[in-house]
Order: C-alpha cells, then sequence, then structure tokens
C-alpha cells in the first residue's frame, strides 16, 4: 500500500491523490460499470459514460494544476469541486432507478400502517401558517450552508482534519446515492400527486409501475406560497429535484453527519448550527420531501455511514488524533 501521508504532509509534496479524489473515482468506476450493464435499458447511457469520462479529466487537470502550485488554497479548490460534483450526481441516482419499477405504494402504506395517517398531510395541513412554513422552510434551504460552514471551518481552524470532513462527506453522499440507484422511492411531493390526493385520503396506495419515466412534474409543496424561503425551496427543487433518493432521507442523514463532526472540535459552531439541524429535520416531512420513515431511517443510519465513512478513512489514511 505504501506509506501513509496526512493532509498537511500532502500539501508540502504537492503530491498524491487526495482521499476524496479517491472515493469519487471509485463511484465513477462503480456507477459506469452499472451503466455497462444496464445499457440496453438506460435513456442515454453514452452520455452519461462521456459525462463521467470529463470528470475524470477534470479530476487530473486539478491534481496537475495543485502539482505546479502546491499550496492550501489549491487544496481547497480540489475537494470542493469533488464536493460540487455532488450536484451531479445526486440527479444522475434517477437515471438508474427508473429502469425499476417505482415502490413508493409500499412506503405509503407502511407509513399508514404506523402511523394510522400520512404524516406529510397532516403535519402542513395542521400548521399551514407563515411562523411554521417560513422557519421549516429555512432549516430545510439551510442544508447546504449548513455542508459549507463545516467545511469552511475546518478548513481555517482545523486543517489536519480537512481531507477527512469532506471524504467523510462525500463518502456518506456515495453510500446513499449507491442505495437510490437500486430502490425507486419519489417521496409524497412525486407520488400523491400522482395517484391524487382522493386516494390518498382513502388510503389506497396503488403501485405506479414507471410512471416517472415520463412524469418527472413536481408540483408545489405545502406551506405558505407567498414566503420568502418557501420561493427559495421551490426554485431550488424545480433545478434539481428528481423523483428518486427519498428513502432514507439524505437530507437528515448528511445534516446529522455535519452535526457529529460539528459536536466533535466545536460546541459553539454545533449549538449555532443546531437550531437549523432541527428546522431541516422537521421541514423535510412538513413540505412533503419525505414519508417520516424516510427521516427517521435517515436519522439512525447517519451513525452507522458515518462510522463506516471514518473506518474507510482511518485505514487508507492518516488521522493524527481525530477519531
Amino acid at each position: 500500500m505504501g506509506v501513509k501521508i496526512n493532509l498537511l504532509e500532502r500539501v508540502e509534496s504537492g503530491k498524491g491523490l487526495f482521499a476524496v479524489e479517491s472515493i469519487s473515482l471509485i463511484y465513477n468506476a462503480l456507477t459506469s460499470i452499472l451503466i455497462l450493464i444496464l445499457y440496453a435499458r438506460m435513456d442515454h447511457p453514452g452520455v452519461m459514460l462521456l459525462e463521467r469520462l470529463v470528470i475524470v479529466v477534470l479530476t487530473f487537470a486539478l491534481i496537475y494544476l495543485y502539482s505546479a502550485f502546491p499550496c492550501r488554497l489549491t487544496a481547497f479548490v480540489r475537494m470542493v469541486v469533488q464536493m460540487s460534483l455532488l450536484a451531479y450526481w445526486y440527479p444522475d441516482t434517477y437515471e438508474f432507478n427508473r429502469v425499476f419499477d417505482n415502490l413508493d405504494h409500499l412506503f405509503a402504506a407502511m407509513e399508514q400502517s404506523l402511523f394510522e395517517c400520512q404524516p406529510s398531510v397532516e403535519f402542513c395541513a395542521h400548521f399551514p401558517s407563515i411562523w411554521f412554513s417560513e422557519p421549516l422552510n429555512m432549516g430545510y434551504f439551510f442544508y447546504y450552508p449548513m455542508m459549507l460552514i463545516a467545511v469552511v471551518y475546518y478548513f481555517l481552524f482545523h486543517f489536519k482534519w480537512f481531507e477527512k470532513i469532506c471524504f467523510v462527506l462525500v463518502t456518506s453522499f456515495f453510500i446513499y446515492y449507491l442505495f437510490y440507484l437500486l430502490v425507486p422511492v419519489a417521496g409524497p411531493q412525486f407520488y400523491f400527486p400522482a395517484i391524487g390526493m382522493d386516494r390518498v385520503n382513502a388510503c389506497e396506495f396503488i403501485p405506479i409501475g414507471d410512471y416517472f419515466n415520463y412524469n418527472v412534474l413536481l408540483f408545489p409543496a405545502p406551506g405558505y406560497e407567498h414566503g420568502f424561503f418557501y420561493n427559495l425551496v421551490e426554485a431550488s427543487q424545480e433545478i434539481g429535484e428528481r423523483p428518486t433518493a427519498a428513502f432514507p432521507s439524505s437530507h437528515v442523514a448528511i445534516s446529522t453527519i455535519i452535526m457529529i463532526m460539528s459536536w466533535r472540535v466545536s460546541r459553539k459552531l454545533s449549538y449555532f448550527l443546531l437550531p437549523f439541524y432541527i428546522l431541516l429535520c422537521l421541514a423535510t416531512v412538513y413540505i412533503q420531501a419525505h414519508y417520516l420513515i424516510d427521516s427517521i431511517a435517515g436519522f439512525f443510519s447517519a451513525f452507522v455511514v458515518y462510522r463506516v465513512a471514518t473506518l474507510m478513512y482511518n485505514k487508507w489514511f492518516i488521522t493524527p488524533t481525530f477519531k
């Protein structure tokens, strides 16, 4: 395997793949193999393979740039670019799971069996006012700012662990994405409009097969429609949301992992993020992005996924004191 070196030493040497680049290339290769296996059943596999090649070229171009100018800034750019590519990898899961029949009817039925209602419907119906809608939409919108704040905090104050937080976050996303590829659950915001609220109210959760292969329109979420944060969330979902990746909730899972990492290095940082985290978790159900069981599964799975990603990093790279 060779000698392992930490990030500080790698910055000085200007050599080697960063951990986050290694896991990104592995995920790229795994999904490329899956594309080849499912090639005849996919919509545009050739384009997807070409896009993956572009990502590989971009990765090595940044490595070349860094080797010419090895410093903390170019290290930051290399890792942030890999994190920003998550915006590509997320909707990419839809291209895979549209090959399979949708499973929302099973999750909605399970929700009804466990809670004797649809919590996502009841929550927003009982609290429709701006005083609930806006704070919850603010929390949901704060998902990516939470991540950015944590990453920048590590970069500025705990640089020797900066590579680790980037690796753990990206690896956690990829673990969830691999699951999403093969488990097509779209969530209430897509499924309920597809079957109609009359059926939802009558507890008739019918299978819809490949409906989302041809229908990806996202209807407006419940809440105060004239709210500032409501419209921010709506705009962001119109751009990047797809009928995919509902179970378990990566919003809840990744934000929980961010809270774990924040707590380990700064109580002040974690206390600052805590209100947004709580609002975000509640909002996943309130805006009908997820079933309640999605959010519960996201919370509990986060601890397992965090542990797995951390063990992977500790096995491959030196981490001086932070475990």
